[in-house]
């Protein structure tokens, strides 16, 4: 890299520069790999992505074939977070409120969630799991966490180490309630 300097500098100030312009080059180097670090990350969690829903998919079909993803997702957000209005579960779920009406509707017509009325509100309505509901999400955490637990005994320890740390970090980073929550911490 030329050294670009002027006539009435020191040895000092070209030497100053030329740290400076290495500490530039240093610093472009780590932004260039923090940069390649996170493809690899988000190429990795694409990978362990798949893998997770396979594992969720095959646990839901060993439970209840007839329930679908989109349909368990918003039993276990009721499930971690408790009863909810519909209004608040669509923003969960990331769809219109049109959408979780409907989503309810199939649940409550499965059993799996109840219609309360809301306390505060006698226009809005609390939805919340029914026993079945509890029973379904419960039965399916405890077979997902078999095939999980399997997957990680087949992992080296050393690799293991920061796995916990790192899921927990991207967890709380998505804004997904830790496993582990308790669900009076949520506000309907």
């Amino acid at each position: 890299m030329p050294v670009h300097t002027h006539p009435g500098w020191t040895r000092q100030d070209r030497s100053n520069q030329t740290a400076v312009e290495r500490a530039e080059v240093v610093v472009a180097a780590k932004d260039a790999v923090a940069a390649e670090s996170v493809d690899e990350i988000t190429d990795a969690l694409l990978g362990a992505s798949r893998l997770l829903v396979a594992l969720s998919a095959r646990s839901l079909t060993l439970v209840d074939d007839s329930i679908t993803i989109p349909q368990f997702r918003t039993l276990v957000i009721l499930s971690t977070r408790g009863p909810s209005k519909v209004v608040t579960l669509a923003t969960a779920l990331d769809v219109q409120p049109s959408t979780a009406a409907r989503m309810v509707d199939r649940l409550v017509g499965a059993g799996l969630v109840d219609r309360k009325p809301n306390p505060d509100s006698r226009r809005e309505l609390i939805i919340e799991l029914t026993g079945r509901g509890r029973e379904v999400v419960d039965a399916v955490t405890a077979h997902r966490r078999r095939e999980l637990a399997a997957v990680v005994e087949k992992m080296p320890k050393a690799d293991r180490s920061g796995l916990i740390r790192a899921l927990t970090a991207f967890t709380r980073a998505g804004g997904e309630p830790p496993a582990d929550l308790d669900v009076d911490s949520y506000q309907l």
